[in-house]
């Protein structure tokens, strides 16, 4: 029997139950990418798919697809990869929209995504919308300050937030809901450290997480998390657990948990990882997992099936 849902009341997304990270920069560019199983296990590389690119954003599309978009290939792009929902990586789909990179991307109205943001040689506000099908639309004009290195996750079962972010070596804590029809809202003043380069994905099927990044005149990179509620607030900060690091992704899996994966730090002298933290159905965060795959920064990820 199907479930009853109460009028005027929206169901929790469950979420899917895989992941993909993808792309990023090493020494340089690339366009591999790492599956992560329904435990949160991550598999070894996989041959890249695509121009190899970095400071890319991805997104759920669909209900249980994903897409990878934007970035930087040598040029700015706004190339996009669609990945099925068994996690195949598609070769490129021509550009549609403002060539960028350093934006954020993620779902909102149970089956669309939206890009959001971004460097473009100066920095934006713009967004591009994402079809249930997996299409790309032209650019609608920005609301919100304009940033970069910002990122972005969905609650409330159908609605998005983009939050943090930066102009030029600054950093902001600032955020901008995203409505389940994808219509970005004016500035939200911001809770916590500001910061940038921070990953974010959805957990516990309605809610959110923003976490790690660098904060305005430190380069070490943080484990700082901030949860979302199921309404859009933004909490004050939760204490780091595991290695502190920046230009990270997050994804969610298991239907109900998230994980982030990858980065960098300069303590140790300009490492780049491959840890990855779990976050629980509660939205607390586990310490570093060994990493598994090519250690690399700058990159992107999405759930699927």
């Amino acid at each position: 029997m199907f479930p009853i849902i109460p009028a005027n009341s929206v169901a929790a997304d469950s979420g899917n139950s895989e992941g993909i990270f993808g792309f990023g920069t090493l020494d340089s560019n690339l366009s591999l990418t790492n599956l992560v199983s329904n435990a949160g296990v991550v598999s070894t590389d996989v041959a890249g798919v695509g121009t190899a690119r970095t400071n890319v954003a991805a997104c759920e599309y669909g209900g249980d697809k994903g897409i990878f978009g934007y970035g930087n290939s040598g040029a700015y792009s706004s190339l996009t990869n669609l990945v099925s929902n068994a996690g195949v990586v598609a070769t490129d789909t021509a550009g549609v929209g403002t060539a960028r990179w350093y934006l954020a991307a993620c779902s909102y109205g149970d089956d669309k995504g939206i890009f959001g943001f971004g460097d473009a040689g100066s920095y934006t506000a713009i967004t591009n919308l994402v079809s249930n099908a997996g299409v790309v639309a032209s650019d609608t004009t920005g609301v919100g300050t304009a940033r970069y290195l910002l990122a972005a996750c969905e609650f409330g079962g159908d609605q998005a937030i983009f939050g943090y972010g930066g102009p030029a070596a600054g950093t902001l804590s600032m955020s901008n809901l995203v409505s389940n029809a994808g219509v970005v809202a004016t500035d939200v003043t911001g809770v916590g450290t500001a910061r940038r380069g921070l990953g974010a994905c959805g957990y516990g099927g309605d809610k959110g997480i923003f976490g790690f990044g660098n904060t305005a005149g430190a380069n070490t990179g943080v484990g700082t998390t901030n949860l979302v509620s199921n309404v859009g607030v933004v909490a004050t900060d939760t204490a780091g657990v595991g290695s502190g690091r920046q230009l990270v992704a997050a994804t969610q899996y298991g239907g109900d948990k998230g994980i982030f994966g990858y980065g960098y730090a300069t303590s140790p002298p300009d490492t780049n990882h491959s840890y990855t933290n779990l976050v629980s159905n509660v939205g607390v965060v586990a310490t570093d997992t060994a990493g598994v795959g090519t250690a690399r920064r700058a990159l992107a990820a999405c759930s699927f099936n």
